[in-house]
């Protein structure tokens, strides 16, 4: 570690540090005192807020491990230790860690304490997750759950997580003199009181001046959405609008943060007609919602607005995550009632519809989480935001909980000005029903690919009768809906499919605009069963897929209009009720 202050005893040269002053002293005493009051005063009002009936939960059975492949895999972590002694003596502990980004520093290397620290929990890590493989008695499922336990575990105990195994938290307490720590105190209480890990400056944006700030008029209402038509800023439009399905269970405005990287503000700047669903947070106004009306008075409301609207007999449609999936039953539900022509185009952003390989997300969903959200819903019928985005962040753990304690607890670090994790703790409330149907009837019991299992509004919902052309990106790093899962959809479908595979994962695989010219995707006009068909014989092209959609949407009709009339925000039948991006959005 680099020199830091003569003043605070550290060792220099090898020379012995001098002994701290009663300054010093008194110093570091206010620091600790300090911060004792705080966690009092924290505590305190947390017991009185405390219910009453606090239960622990029963202790799982006993399993135990195979004999064989527990000595086998206790002989590899032996040889893999006497590996890392062979480090210690060759000068280079922590040189297995540097792959880490957690210990990329090389304050991690420069002390050899700190790389043989960082090299050992890698090591146990991996023997705690092989271990796993030796129990007997659990089904794959329980098998899966445990390890994505045990992975929590381990990311919660890595020695970057402590400050006294942290060199950079050491080299930051000593800089500051230990208000790196009070400073962190005071952002993990912050944190505590309102339920939530903060990942952005919250007060860096603004609702429609930095963020969500792309030009429009909000134009129709209903207790569940606003629909939002933006101003064009080309002469002439697509005849076909487009109309975006954002998920509820987030803000609309991903697709709308800063104008570099809006999809919303790049679709109009090619030339098309883009109005967006602005779903109301639920409160209990709203509490008994289901599917049925997120499709029928929600989806085919906005179709049917759209088209009455701008007197067009089509729209080209867009579903993001769960509202692709909403999309899909749409679609259905039309094809069952002979009205599938209303839509000219379906494209789906990270959705699923067969969730029978929807990855660690299933995991969550059995008949005690299920319970648990009836008791966390009973009173008011709606399921806190906040809820979601624990579960969301734990699925990345290491990335989206422990990389910010270590950055705001522990360095004591302000928050970046960063718009998309701006957006990411702007939580959105759900309608519990809804939610436990979703997760029982899709997750669960996967009805939806079972034609006729689900109605909506009384009409049987069969995915096979859906012929509308069909866009479907996947993510290859997606979490929330892996590639695989997501190319299910496409065998589900019995209309034209272009399938594309883009970089990254569930947000960033999207929100890839063509001037950051990030990541690549994936395409192919070679028919493939599955993914790894798909993957064995695609082309690979550098920078976003949003031109390659721009030009599909082209290949369905390039016919233009030009703007004028209704095609402007507020000059049809429609009047402006308020500016884009309304208040539904600022709820919470």
């Amino acid at each position: 570690m680099a020199e830091i202050d003569e003043d605070w005893g550290k060792t220099v040269d090898g020379e012995n540090a001098h002994t701290p002053s009663l300054t010093e002293v008194q110093h570091w005493t206010g620091v600790i005192g300090q911060a004792q009051q705080m966690l009092m005063e924290h505590v305190a009002e947390a017991m009185a807020n405390a219910p009453a009936d606090l239960t622990l939960p029963a202790m799982p059975t006993p399993i135990f491990a195979d004999p064989e492949k527990f000595a086998a895999q206790q002989s590899e972590l032996i040889k893999a230790g006497l590996g890392l002694f062979g480090q210690m003596f060759q000068g280079s502990p922590g040189a297995e860690a540097a792959h880490d980004r957690r210990f990329k520093a090389a304050q991690w290397r420069e002390t050899p304490i700190f790389g043989i620290m960082a090299d050992a929990y890698l090591l146990l890590c991996d023997a705690w997750i092989k271990g796993v493989d030796t129990l007997e008695g659990l089904d794959p499922r329980q098998r899966e759950r445990l390890k994505f336990g045990v992975r929590a575990i381990a990311d919660a105990m890595s020695p970057s997580n402590f400050p006294l195994t942290n060199p950079l938290v050491l080299e930051r307490i000593f800089e500051t003199r230990g208000e790196n720590l009070l400073h962190g105190l005071d952002h993990m209480l912050a944190d505590l009181g309102k339920g939530q890990l903060t990942h952005a400056d919250t007060n860096a944006f603004e609702l429609g001046r930095n963020i969500a700030a792309t030009p429009g008029k909000v134009i129709h209402e209903t207790p569940l959405y606003q629909l939002i038509h933006y101003a064009p800023t080309t002469a002439t439009v697509l005849e076909t609008p487009l109309l975006i399905f954002p998920p509820w269970i987030n803000r609309f405005y991903i697709l709308d943060l800063n104008p570099n990287s809006s999809f919303i503000r790049w679709a109009i700047g090619q030339g098309l007609s883009v109005f967006v669903v602005s779903w109301k947070s639920a409160d209990e106004s709203i509490a008994d919602v289901i599917m049925d009306d997120y499709v029928v008075r929600g989806q085919v409301d906005a179709i049917e607005t759209v088209r009455e609207l701008l007197g067009v007999e089509q729209v080209h449609t867009i579903g993001y995550c769960v509202a692709g999936t909403a999309l899909a039953m749409t679609l259905a539900y039309l094809a069952g009632k002979g009205e599938a022509g209303q839509v000219a185009s379906a494209t789906f952003f990270t959705a699923q519809i067969d969730f029978s390989e929807a990855g660690d997300l299933n995991l969550f969903v059995d008949d005690e989480q299920l319970q648990l959200l009836e008791t966390l819903t009973a009173e008011t019928g709606v399921l806190d935001g906040r809820y979601m985005a624990a579960t969301f962040n734990l699925l990345r753990g290491r990335d989206l909980i422990w990389n910010y304690v270590v950055q705001n607890y522990l360095l004591g670090e302000e928050y970046p000005a960063f718009d998309l994790l701006y957006w990411n703790g702007d939580t959105t409330n759900l309608p519990a029903k809804w939610h436990s149907a979703y997760l029982s009837d899709l997750y669960r019991d996967n009805k939806l690919v079972e034609p006729g299992a689900l109605t909506i509004d009384g009409v049987p919902i069969d995915l096979r009768r859906i012929a509308t052309p069909a866009y479907v990106q996947a993510g290859r790093e997606d979490h929330i809906a892996p590639g695989r899962s997501v190319w299910k959809l496409t065998e589900h479908l019995a209309g034209p499919v272009r399938f594309v595979l883009a970089g990254s994962g569930h947000i960033a695989g999207v929100v890839n605009p063509p001037s950051a010219n990030k990541y690549q995707y994936w395409t192919s006009d070679q028919p493939a069963d599955s993914l790894e068909a798909f993957e064995a014989v695609a082309r690979e092209t550098k920078g976003s897929w949003w031109p390659d959609w721009r030009l599909w949407l082209e290949g369905l009709g390039s016919k233009a209009v030009p703007v004028k009339g209704a095609r402007l925000p507020g000059q049809g039948k429609l009047a402006a009720i308020e500016d884009a991006p309304g208040r539904y959005v600022r709820t919470r």
